[in-house]
């Protein structure tokens, strides 16, 4: 019964944080800032990452953001080939029938018009090899190498004006400096939807390099 009690006590915390824009015990990429743009755009670097992936072809953003999530959020809460639970870093629900990964931030969304994916950010404690693979064949596990990123950060709305917006500064901010951009542009989301807009943190951002 404790042990319920406790689950309880702790999930309401958690929510009451989420609420206020603190992303208790959610782990996040970790970067190196190499250099620093006008109008506070920072350049990483980031480490090698896994991330499950998957692609939504519909023209209407907000249906694509919210299919998108449910496919990666069920590959996290159980609709995975693994056979034992792993220790999380947030509340999730355990699903007996497959293994829960723990939930990560950001949230990384495309920023360019036509399909979108959207990438879940996987444990630093996990390799490719130690994922369970996903059993929705929509869903893909990607390796990603060390990249430079351009980097713009925001609060408030996730709307995709706002993200147009910000996206167009960033590019902008690129332009009058040694850093040129080599692909599409993608947005990061912080927080859960709920999350009060002037708490929320937000980016968008682009793969660059200055050689």
């Amino acid at each position: 019964m404790f042990g319920a009690i406790k689950s309880a006590v702790s999930a309401i915390v958690f929510g009451v944080a989420s609420i206020f824009g603190s992303n208790v015990g959610i782990e996040e990429p970790q970067y190196t800032v190499i250099d620093r743009l006008q109008n506070g755009i920072e350049v990483r670097e980031y480490g090698p990452r896994i991330a499950a992936e998957t692609t939504v072809q519909t023209d209407n953003p907000d249906k694509a953001r919210h299919e998108g999530f449910g496919l990666i959020a069920g590959y996290i809460f159980g609709k995975n080939k693994g056979k034992q639970s792993i220790a999380m870093t947030s509340p999730v629900e355990i699903n007996s029938k497959g293994e829960t990964i723990a939930m990560t931030s950001p949230v990384e969304v495309n920023a360019e018009s036509g399909p979108m994916t959207m990438r879940f950010f996987m444990p630093m404690s996990y390799s490719m090899e130690t994922l369970p693979q996903p059993l929705d064949s929509r869903v893909k596990l990607v390796q990603l190498p060390t990249t430079r990123q351009a980097v713009l950060r925001f609060t408030g709305s996730t709307s995709e004006a706002t993200v147009a917006l910000k996206t167009k500064l960033l590019l902008g901010g690129l332009g009058s400096s040694k850093w040129k951009a080599l692909g599409p542009t993608s947005a990061y989301f912080y927080n859960p939807p709920w999350t009060i807009p002037f708490l929320r943190t937000n980016e968008v951002m682009v793969e660059v390099s200055n050689d």
